[in-house]
């Protein structure tokens, strides 16, 4: 009396799971235009602020060496390395998005 309950709790949580997973692929598309947005404006926010600070320094402290150049080397490495911080983070939670559901499948 107790299989046809467990076989019936195993169709309604894989079908649970195949619902979700279409849900997931409609909603896929603007995903990924937002994961560009977001990786787009992590770079170019620390960018256009260190520019800024560059100007204000040349302005402020004339001489022969360019402070918004190197400020702009700065704001582009901390952009990139804040951009593949947040994509690291986002890949780690796939894959343990994946193991979950797999483990669930078992």
């Amino acid at each position: 009396m107790d299989e046809p309950k467990e076989f019936h709790d195993q169709v309604s949580e894989k079908e649970g799971r195949k619902l979700k997973a279409q849900r997931q692929k409609k909603d896929s598309v603007w995903q990924g235009f937002s994961v560009f947005g977001t990786i787009g404006w992590s770079v170019a926010v620390p960018t256009v602020l260190f520019v800024l600070i560059g100007v204000m320094l040349d302005e402020r402290y004339t001489g022969r060496q360019s402070y918004t150049l190197s400020m702009l080397g700065v704001g582009l490495f901390l952009g990139c390395l804040n951009a593949w911080y947040w994509v690291d983070r986002k890949m780690q939670e796939i894959k343990d998005e994946e193991l979950e559901n797999n483990e669930h499948d078992e």
